[in-house]
């Protein structure tokens, strides 16, 4: 299956902007390099850092114009808003406790936001987000980036074809291990303080993760859970583990497992899903692969590109099977659907898109809040926020 070029050369690049990002930041720079994959969007301001000598030294580094340098959001804020020629959209790329302030000011002043997840921090500030974004005229987008890969789509698209029947059960899990023992660096330190990550920990980075990806692919939601959260490094205030069991919409049952603390485990995100007539499972450090077994018929293993694939994910890959596609592309794929979904917002059009939204990122903030509230009841079953 041969993969066609993109031609971008008609279309003026987004001007973008980013919170969050500058020097040492691990997501920022993927942030960026996923913008500029297809020739989208061109970062051209930014308040990279709260610290303003570190923002004005990002800022630099990136080739920023001086002026288009600021040492807080909100300056940045309300003069792009002024600005003829200022920016169309904004990466927001802070700690969680960021998200909710920086995201409101853009909102409000008719600025595209592209967050990364979570959504915010407490379920108290998702809910104020998501009036702020129902109220404005900007469009908001939430990177939960396994949602971009080609595979993932796939298999949402196979769900939705039926060929797995009526789906009985959703298994997902996300373990990593680099926060096994106490360590102190800028990832670990914002990730493991309540103040600045919220309430969960390894529940709120990678756990909704795991809870997107399995509302993602099934296109079920859950109605309630219990869940088993620990903090096994002793100090730690926040879970580093957590177990949680999960009855979604019509009868679906299902399993979370995400983790920081298991040894051996990188990026280990794996789902599998069963119904009545076959089931799938995909890896996520195997992201070319989709594994299809059709109930009493050998295991089929799909390729990225390859036969099987689906013609409605050809978009979403870039290169000719056998070559591997993995993390950076399917970020990318957020970031050109959104470009696409502003496109046609700017001609007064609506268009379709599979990047996760409000709705989904008020979603992730309630499966925290359930886990926190579950756990904290012996693991008692409780209904997700509504």
């Amino acid at each position: 299956m041969a993969i066609e070029g993109k031609d971008r050369s008609q279309k003026r690049p987004i001007r973008l902007g980013m919170v969050g990002g500058g020097k040492d930041a691990f997501i920022g720079a993927v942030h960026r390099i996923a913008a500029r994959i297809d020739g989208e969007y061109e970062l051209v301001a930014g308040a990279l850092s709260s610290t303003p000598a570190k923002a004005q030294d990002s800022g630099r580094a990136l080739g920023l114009k001086e002026d288009r340098i600021y040492d807080s959001f909100l300056d940045m804020a309300k003069r792009e808003a002024r600005l003829k020629d200022g920016i169309e959209a904004v990466a927001i790329v802070t700690p969680n406790h960021m998200h909710y302030p920086a995201a409101r000011e853009f909102l409000k002043r008719g600025i595209h936001v592209i967050c990364d997840k979570p959504l915010t921090s407490t379920l108290a500030d998702a809910k104020k987000l998501a009036k702020a974004a129902e109220s404005s005229e900007a469009l908001f987008f939430l990177t939960h980036n396994y949602t971009g890969y080609p595979m993932v789509r796939q298999a949402r698209e196979m769900v939705r074809n039926g060929d797995l029947g009526s789906l009985r059960i959703v298994q997902v899990e996300y373990p990593q291990d680099w926060l096994t023992v106490e360590q102190h660096n800028k990832q670990a330190d914002w990730r493991t303080d309540p103040a600045r990550t919220g309430l969960g920990g390894s529940t709120g980075d990678i756990g909704t993760h795991a809870y997107n990806l399995a509302c993602f692919v099934t296109g079920l939601s859950a109605e309630s859970l219990a869940a088993d959260l620990q903090s096994f490094v002793p100090g730690r205030q926040v879970d580093d583990n957590a177990h949680v069991m999960l009855r979604f919409e019509g009868g679906a049952r299902g399993m979370l497992w995400c983790s920081q603390v298991a040894p051996g485990n990188e990026n280990n995100l794996k789902i599998r899903v069963y119904g009545d007539k076959g089931g799938l499972e995909w890896h996520q450090e195997h992201p070319n692969h989709l594994h299809f077994t059709p109930f009493g018929e050998p295991l089929r293993i799909l390729t990225r590109g390859g036969a099987g694939m689906l013609e409605s994910i050809g978009p979403a890959t870039r290169i000719p099977p056998g070559h591997p596609e993995g993390y950076l592309e399917g970020f990318a794929n957020l970031y050109k659907d959104a470009a696409d979904v502003i496109r046609a917002h700017q001609e007064g059009k609506s268009a379709a898109s599979l990047v996760p939204g409000i709705v989904d990122g008020l979603a992730g903030v309630r499966f925290i809040d359930a886990c926190v509230r579950s756990s904290a009841r012996n693991s008692a079953w409780v209904k997700l926020d509504g």
